[in-house]
C-alpha cells in the first residue's frame, strides 16, 4: 500500500515537473515571436495586401448574387480575415523546424533531455502560435473590421466554442506538420515532400478557398480526411454555419482527429529514432 502511494506520489511530482516545463517552454516560444518587430511589421503589411486581393476575388465572384454556396459577402470578407489572421499561426505556408534538427544532428542533444520529444516540440509551438495570433491575427482582424466590416460569433457561448475549436484545429495541424517532417528521418532532403504537403493542406482545410465552394463530391472526400479541421471548421463556427448539436460533432471530430495524428506522430517519432540509432545518429 505505501509502496502504492509512493509511487502514484512520484508520478505525479514527475507530472507536475513536465507541466512546469511545458510551460516555460511555451512561454520561451511566445516572447522569442518579439524579437524581430520589422519582421512582425512587413509581415503584416504583406498579409494585408494578399488578403485584399482574396477579398476583391471572392466579391468579384458574388457579383450581384446574394448569396454563393450558403456564403454571403458579409460571410466571404470575414473568411478572408479569418483565414489571413491564422496563416502565420498555423504555419500554413511551411514548416521545417523538426527536420532541420534531424539533418543537422541536433536532435541528439534534444534526446537527452528528461522529457517527452513530442509534448516539448507541441509546447514550444503553442507559444509560437498564440504569439503569431496576437501580434498578426488580431492586427489582421482589427484591420478587416475596420475596412470592411467583420460578422462576429453570437454571444459568450459562440466565442468560446470558435476558441476552442481554433484550438483544436491548431492541435491537429501541429500534429499532421510533425508527422511531414518525420520524413527527414528516411530521407536527407525532405523539404520537397514538406512543400507538397503544405500546398496540399492549403488546399484541403480551406485555406485558398472556402469548402463550401468545392464540388459535393469533393467535399464527401475530404469529410473522411483531417484536413477540414485544421482550418474550415473553426471558419464554420465563426460564421454561424454550424448550430445547433452540429456544434458538438464538429468540435468532437476535430478532437478525434488531432488524437489519432498525435498518436501517429508518436509512432512515427519512434520508427524514426530507432532508425536513427541504426544509421549512428
Amino acid at each position: 500500500m505505501n509502496a502504492a502511494l509512493l509511487r502514484w506520489g512520484l508520478l505525479g511530482q514527475a507530472a507536475g515537473i513536465n507541466a512546469r516545463l511545458y510551460c516555460a517552454a511555451a512561454r520561451l516560444s511566445f516572447r522569442r515571436q518579439f524579437a524581430y518587430p520589422a519582421a512582425t511589421f512587413w509581415g503584416l503589411l504583406t498579409n494585408l495586401f494578399f488578403g485584399a486581393l482574396r477579398v476583391a476575388v471572392l466579391l468579384a465572384l458574388f457579383g450581384l448574387k446574394p448569396q454563393v454556396a450558403g456564403y454571403t459577402p458579409a460571410d466571404a470578407v470575414t473568411y478572408t480575415g479569418l483565414t489571413q489572421a491564422f496563416l502565420a499561426a498555423f504555419s500554413l505556408f511551411g514548416w521545417y523546424d523538426l527536420m532541420r534538427t534531424v539533418h543537422r544532428g541536433e536532435i541528439v542533444t534534444e534526446l537527452l533531455r528528461p522529457h517527452s520529444f513530442l509534448g516539448f516540440w507541441m509546447a514550444q509551438d503553442a507559444g509560437r502560435a498564440a504569439a503569431q495570433f496576437l501580434l498578426r491575427g488580431v492586427t489582421i482582424l482589427t484591420l478587416y473590421a475596420l475596412l470592411w466590416g467583420l460578422k462576429l460569433p453570437e454571444g459568450a457561448a459562440g466565442w468560446g466554442l470558435t476558441l476552442l475549436s481554433a484550438g483544436l484545429a491548431w492541435a491537429c495541424g501541429f500534429a499532421f506538420r510533425f508527422l511531414v517532417n518525420g520524413a527527414a528521418f528516411w530521407s536527407p532532403d525532405a523539404v520537397g515532400i514538406g512543400r507538397f504537403a503544405w500546398a496540399l493542406m492549403g488546399l484541403a482545410c480551406g485555406f485558398l478557398m472556402p469548402l463550401a465552394f468545392f464540388p459535393a463530391w469533393f467535399q464527401s472526400l475530404l469529410a473522411w480526411t483531417p484536413f477540414p479541421s485544421m482550418m474550415n471548421s473553426t471558419v464554420e463556427l465563426w460564421l454561424g454555419h454550424v448550430s445547433g448539436t452540429q456544434v458538438l460533432r464538429v468540435l468532437g471530430v476535430q478532437a478525434a482527429w488531432t488524437l489519432v495524428l498525435l498518436g501517429l506522430a508518436r509512432l512515427v517519432l519512434a520508427r524514426g529514432l530507432r532508425r536513427l540509432e541504426v544509421a549512428g545518429g
